[in-house]
């Protein structure tokens, strides 16, 4: 595969996510993408992309700290 903004190889590598929701911060170690090897441009596939969405969802509806840290593996309701 080939990075879309400079074409440029793509490897597949474990990185962390963070999402800022104001109220939470959440990282998540361990998910896995495609990184360009030349512009370190990060893509997420489909199915990645709704495991963290699913795992931002869990996190807030608890919400019982500013900073959450899960792991990407991590089974999520």
């Amino acid at each position: 595969m080939n990075c879309f903004l400079c074409n440029g190889d793509m490897e597949n590598k474990a990185v962390t996510h963070t999402a800022d929701l104001g109220s939470c911060i959440v990282i998540i170690k361990n998910v896995p993408d495609m990184v360009c090897t030349q512009c370190g441009e990060v893509w997420y596939s489909g199915t990645v992309t709704r495991h963290i969405e699913k795992i931002v969802d869990a996190v807030t509806a608890v919400a019982l700290a500013e900073i959450a840290v899960v792991n990407y593996s991590e089974k999520v309701a």
